[in-house]
């Protein structure tokens, strides 16, 4: 199975945490059966919370070699273009023929840019945040990890 990997996912992997082992157990999205995608939206996401929170090299080392385990998306392709203004217009519940159930959601601009490539790709969107609820089965074949807390 192809997945794309939300950031929240790929955290979790550089953690080594006890939720990166539950993914493991229930989705195994780094064996070899499956195939894991990560945008280069996502890429940018990590790198730049390395930046912020000033990572050391070994942490680093970790992130790259996880990072070249990964497909990488480009988002700077016109169906992934068109389709992120499709989504940010049904969230708004401003796109023509499509209604969106409740009410309107802000998402937040990367989150939309990893919606719009699983869509495009029509692969299943792996992440444990909620945000992306309302577009699954409309954009999405989304699996929302419910991590033991």
């Amino acid at each position: 199975m192809e997945y794309l990997l939300d950031t929240n996912i790929i955290i979790n992997y550089l953690r080594k945490d006890s939720y990166s082992s539950q993914i493991d157990k229930e989705y195994a999205p780094l064996s070899i059966e499956n195939t894991p995608i990560i945008s280069v939206v996502t890429k940018g996401e990590i790198l730049s919370l390395a930046f912020r929170n000033s990572w050391g090299e070994k942490k680093i080392d970790s992130l790259n070699l996880l990072l070249d385990s990964f497909l990488i998306t480009n988002i700077n392709v016109e169906s992934v273009i068109n389709r992120y203004a499709e989504i940010d217009a049904f969230s708004q519940g401003k796109l023509k023929g499509r209604k969106l159930e409740g009410s309107s959601r802000n998402m937040g601009k990367n989150d939309l840019w990893i919606a719009a490539t699983a869509s495009v790709l029509k692969i299943k969107l792996l992440t444990t945040d909620k945000d992306f609820s309302h577009l699954n089965g409309e954009f999405l074949d989304l699996e929302l990890v419910k991590l033991n807390e």
